[in-house]
């Protein structure tokens, strides 16, 4: 099938590489960024979702007006607004941009961001009641009756809605997480199971948990990798790059070693640092461990042909949608799209014609 390519978004440039300038919120800068992924020939680009973070509906609608292809990954948190409320919302959002929208669930790795909005429950709760919230999020979209609902964490009578998406039967779900708890919630409903840059080996087995869980409920969901490229004309030169960014990256967080990581699949990416720099071709490990692995941060390093290849043996695993995120947002996806992405499509391409 056709590889998805996703991109990022958000209303301020900054990364772990740039310190962020200008205010928290600039339409300029979520209208800029939107146009440059459209223009570089994303499919979709990821709204991230934090604790303090300007609201991720307002973001999607306006980057939706200035773009006419381009779709969009809204992270979500279960747990801050009802799933029935949440439903209408996302559904009046797909009829906004067009059909042009998906939602990513987040259950929720730390503790402490989680207290920074009220929400006190456990890890393991907040997976469960991810569960609970996906099932109300997809009755909603799909219930033609007033149904009513009695869970752990939600008691509701009679709920219907007049909105619904415009994508049938409802707009793409995405979700992921590295824990038992995470496949055991997520497996049974999404579409897109999200996964961070593992080694293959790795990532192969943790699809195979997925699937295996995804099955019992009669569920067959695809899967999203993430990684940030490093790319340069040659291998050469992009492991020179890799370096100066790596230098970059310490020298902003000096006097400030990062925490240890609370949620599962941060732990895989350190794991995976521990057992070695480099994996397989080009996956490289230095900027998790410098970073503390709190997200995407284990890159792709060498020419377009070679980090192109590396990415298409994540898709040949199952990896239908491919996250790229660069360490200077909006130069490196305009690169992504004039030397990486046309060469990860063609070889995809000439995969998927291979009987």
């Amino acid at each position: 099938m056709p590889v998805e390519m996703i991109g990022w978004i958000a209303p301020q440039v900054s990364s772990e590489l740039i310190r962020p300038t200008g205010p928290i919120f600039s339409a300029d800068v979520v209208a800029e960024t939107a146009r440059i992924h459209e223009a570089a020939d994303f499919d979709r680009v990821l709204i991230g979702y934090f604790s303090n973070a300007p609201d991720g509906f307002l973001i999607g609608a306006h980057a939706a007006s200035v773009t006419h292809r381009l779709q969009f990954l809204l992270a979500h948190r279960p747990g801050f607004v009802a799933p029935t409320v949440a439903a209408r919302k996302l559904a009046t959002l797909d009829q906004l941009t067009g059909g042009r929208l998906a939602v990513h669930l987040i259950a929720g790795g730390s503790d402490a961001d989680q207290a920074k909005d009220g929400d006190h429950v456990d890890h393991a709760g907040r997976y469960r009641r991810t569960d609970e919230y996906a099932g109300v999020l997809r009755r909603t979209w799909t219930e033609t009756r007033a149904f009513d609902h009695q869970g752990e964490f939600y008691d509701i009578s009679r709920a219907h809605s007049d909105i619904q998406c415009l994508q049938v039967p409802h707009l793409p779900v995405y979700g992921g997480g590295g824990s038992d708890a995470a496949i055991d919630a997520l497996a049974p409903h999404v579409d897109v199971f999200m996964l961070w840059g593992e080694p293959l080996a790795e990532t192969e087995a943790f699809m195979q948990r997925v699937r295996t869980v995804a099955a019992r409920h009669g569920r067959r969901p695809t899967f999203s990798l993430s990684t940030r490229p490093i790319i340069a004309a040659t291998d050469e030169l992009a492991w020179e790059r890799a370096h100066q960014i790596l230098e970059g990256v310490e020298a902003r967080l000096a006097g400030r070693p990062p925490k240890a990581p609370d949620n599962e699949a941060s732990k895989r990416l350190l794991v995976s640092a521990d057992a070695g720099e480099v994996h397989d071709t080009c996956l490289w490990t230095r900027l998790a461990v410098a970073t503390g692995a709190p997200g995407n941060s284990t890159a792709l390093v060498g020419s377009p042909e070679t980090v192109a290849t590396s990415l298409v043996r994540y898709y040949e695993l199952g990896a239908t949608s491919l996250l790229i995120r660069g360490y200077d947002p909006l130069p490196d996806a305009e690169q992504y799209g004039r030397e990486l992405i046309p060469l990860v499509r063609a070889k995809v391409a000439a995969l998927d014609a291979t009987p």
